[in-house]
């Protein structure tokens, strides 16, 4: 009686989560249609936040759902971006073919930058995730053949998206099929955190030792969740570079792994949403701020910062799943 009482109350909360995913979704598509229509000025700095976001939520698969702490994420962004560009320049101008190899190369990049932080633990495998990509910027710079080294990689010529919409100068095409992908991987990693896999990694990262006596394997575990990392960070350089149509150092930067783990932090970690709420946030206040203050807007970003962890530790979406939770024991 006790596990039919547990079985019948477990699927109107399944059902309730089901619903609040499609209302999240929802609301996503709805944000983002509304950027379209009420800044059509800054198309341009909206795809930027839509490619930085899929960054983010790489990140947010390895550090919050698997609990592996890296700096290094910037390494997967710019495998993807410097693969498409590269590709773009040598006759491959179809804008879909280019996130698919942007994914490829960023999968690529997660499985060996996988292979070797797994082999270390805890603040080891932090300093090797900057190793890395402080690597994978040098060896940019060095292939100037290939990268056009420090001056970029420029002159990329994108064809119109499925030979109908051109790529122009105010970035419609680029923001709205950018938004359309975030969509589209944002639902596929829902249903990636939510399946046994997705389970068994939150495991791993709660008690890796009771997950090896139960028998499972982490390494393999991990590593998958590091291409599909790679993945997703490689589809968000390659939407940089085909809206730029210039692929950069900035790209392969730590500094951008730094900018991408805060917004993480800001957002919350082991929340998909949290991601997107971190980097929206983080990028607009930014973006405003040093509009207003050119040479401290680093302090007003550094002062929000303070104030959102001393707040909300568990991030900003913490604080909506705290309301949410309050009407619903109200209710």
């Amino acid at each position: 009686m006790t596990a039919q009482a547990g079985t019948v109350s477990a699927a109107p909360r399944a059902k309730r989560l089901w619903w609040r995913d499609v209302v999240g979704i929802a609301l996503i598509a709805a944000c983002g249609a509304a950027g379209y229509w009420l800044f059509p000025d800054n198309l341009a700095l909206l795809t930027r936040i839509v490619a930085v976001a899929l960054l983010v939520l790489s990140i947010d698969l390895i550090v919050g759902y698997c609990g592996v702490a890296t700096l290094g994420q910037a390494a997967l962004f710019g495998a993807g971006a410097y693969a498409a560009g590269i590709a773009c320049v040598n006759g491959v101008t179809e804008p879909m073919t280019l996130i698919a190899i942007g994914a490829v190369a960023g999968a690529v990049a997660g499985l060996v930058m996988g292979a070797i932080m797994l082999r270390a633990h805890g603040l080891a495998q932090l300093v090797l995730s900057i190793a890395i990509v402080q690597l994978f910027h040098e060896a940019a710079n060095k292939a100037s053949a290939y990268t056009g080294g420090s001056d970029g990689l420029a002159g990329l010529m994108v064809s119109p998206l499925f030979g109908i919409f051109e790529f122009d100068l105010w970035g419609k095409t680029a923001y709205l099929m950018g938004l359309a992908l975030l969509l589209l991987v944002f639902i596929a990693l829902k249903f990636v955190v939510a399946s046994p896999f997705g389970m068994l990694c939150r495991g791993i990262k709660q008690d890796p030792l009771r997950i090896r006596a139960m028998g499972a394997f982490v390494f393999p575990v991990l590593l998958k969740m590091f291409v599909i990392s790679g993945a997703v960070a490689g589809m968000g350089g390659a939407l940089a570079a085909i809206s730029t149509q210039v692929v950069g150092l900035d790209s392969v930067s730590f500094e951008l792994s730094a900018n991408a783990l805060v917004m993480l932090v800001l957002g919350g970690l082991g929340t998909l949403y949290g991601a997107l709420i971190g980097t929206v946030i983080f990028m607009g206040f930014e973006h405003m701020v040093s509009a207003i203050n050119p040479f401290h807007w680093m302090t007003m970003v550094g002062a929000l910062l303070i104030a959102v962890v001393i707040a909300a530790p568990g991030g900003l979406s913490s604080l909506f799943e705290r309301f949410s939770a309050s009407r619903g024991g109200k209710a």
